[in-house]
């Protein structure tokens, strides 16, 4: 899992920006991070990881900020702290959004390992280990089904197969 860094303040805009929201997802996610990251959308790769500092995802509550994010590939977010809406539009959408104070401590293309059950961050380049959050069991469930709707189907399947 290769890190891609950013600064504080990534605003939904900037992830999904506004000019391509009547499109779909196909063609929103090509645009996510030009503003600041120029060639992000092709260069990423499944499975890389997205490093910020404060206040990740401010600004509207477009689901489409994670949702292209989550389109593109990314595995997880890795932030000092998230805007409510986004964190939460990020889990529903089984986009592992983890608090963790020392975020600043990772560099771009750092390769990181996520340890969802310790709720920690393994540095490969550095040897370093930082904490996050734990993410609440039930969310953390939600994640692993692949987010909120497939979560619900899941549920719901159980009780009308039992």
């Amino acid at each position: 899992m290769k890190a891609w860094v950013l600064g504080d303040d990534i605003d939904t805009d900037v992830l999904a920006p506004g000019r391509y929201m009547k499109l779909g997802i196909e063609e929103i996610a090509p645009h996510c991070l030009e503003a600041v990251l120029p060639g992000f959308a092709s260069s990423v790769e499944k499975g890389d990881v997205v490093v910020a500092g404060r206040n990740f995802g401010c600004g509207s509550s477009r689901e489409q900020a994670p949702a292209a994010l989550r389109h593109l590939g990314v595995c997880a977010l890795v932030a000092e702290s998230f805007a409510g809406l986004f964190y939460r539009n990020s889990l529903n959408l089984g986009l592992p959004a983890l608090v963790c104070r020392d975020a600043r401590r990772i560099r771009q293309g750092d390769e990181l390992k996520l340890d969802f059950e310790k709720s920690t961050v393994a540095n490969r380049r550095t040897g370093e280990t930082l904490s996050f959050e734990p993410i609440p069991a039930h969310l953390l469930e939600m994640v692993r089904d692949g987010g909120l709707l497939l979560h619900l189907e899941k549920r719901l399947k159980c009780r009308t197969t039992s």
